[in-house]
């Protein structure tokens, strides 16, 4: 596959993607993945499972704070989890993080930065694919990294996993804060690198009703069977700047599942107006930005 970053038309792409957002229902996913692991195929861990945590970070470094200080705050004790986060190195910020937490030893963590260059870091897709066709875990967890598994949260999900052998999982309930100014202190706070913790009482808590991007948990032996998207073209295909994550509904076509939701208690997670891994104070950031306000708004009243 040609990977210059740049040798697909922007119109070409949007093209694609508009027919695999709209695809699940009318194509035959088959079309794209025949190869999903039977009931029978796929491994019961009854044991000490092994996760893997994959995440992707481009500007959202005091973010991230928040997810790598949680497995410091809270290590896991029933499962073993390798935490791996895609980044590229023209993200000082990112880099600067990595390394702080990359020096500290968690009990039953390990921890797994991997370098992108930048072009396929802006297509998730590609990122997890590779983690996916590469993992040894007995599950994957795919997940945003402003993601907060706090107290009690990755030993719950062992206790969940234990005798599992689904497709896909996700948990039935997070819990958010409302959408925050870039001036916030949730958000100021992680700027620097340094092992922080959040005040739950800021949270409230919100139905997941389907495996939707950050919270895909896949077999272990449908990861590396299947990848992810791992045939459809336009999300394998590096690009210029970041790209809607679209990706996860294909996702769930191509494996046929909406997933199975589960009981994984202490997830938070901090939403923000400003989104990092676009350009700031352009026209169509702006725009953004009055749209998620606007919306979440509307939502919550």
């Amino acid at each position: 596959m040609d990977t210059s970053p740049l040798y697909r038309s922007h119109w070409r792409d949007h093209l694609d993607n508009l027919f695999f957002r709209f695809a699940t229902g009318i194509v035959p996913a088959r079309w794209f993945l025949s190869d999903i692991p039977s009931e029978a195929e796929r491994n019961i861990c009854n044991g000490r499972p092994a996760l893997e945590i994959v995440s992707h970070c481009w500007g959202y470094s005091h973010l991230l704070a928040y997810h790598l200080s949680s497995f410091v705050n809270y290590p896991p004790t029933k499962i073993d989890v390798t935490v791996t986060v895609f980044y590229s190195k023209e993200d000082q910020g990112t880099q600067a993080m990595l390394e702080f937490f990359g020096g500290m030893k968690i009990p039953n963590v390990t921890w797994n930065w991997q370098c992108l260059p930048k072009e396929h870091l802006f297509r998730r897709s590609i990122g997890r694919n590779k983690a996916a066709l590469a993992t040894k875990a007995d599950w994957v967890w795919f997940v945003d990294c402003d993601l907060i598994l706090h107290k009690g949260c990755l030993d719950s999900l062992a206790e969940s996993l234990h005798g599992r052998n689904d497709v896909l999982l996700c948990p039935e309930e997070e819990s958010t804060t409302s959408l925050l100014e870039e001036s916030n202190p949730l958000l100021a706070n992680g700027a620097e690198p340094q092992v922080i913790d959040i005040d739950t009482t800021l949270f409230n808590k919100n139905e997941i009703n389907r495996a939707v991007g950050a919270f895909q948990i896949t077999h272990g032996d449908v990861a590396r069977a299947c990848g992810y998207c791992k045939n459809i073209r336009v999300y394998q295909t590096p690009v210029d700047h970041w790209r809607k994550t679209y990706e996860d509904r294909a996702y769930r076509w191509l494996l046929q599942t909406q997933g199975r939701r589960i009981d994984i208690p202490g997830i938070y997670r901090i939403r923000h107006i400003s989104k990092g891994r676009y350009k700031k104070d352009t026209f169509w950031a702006k725009l953004r930005s009055y749209v998620r306000l606007t919306k979440s708004r509307i939502n919550e009243r």
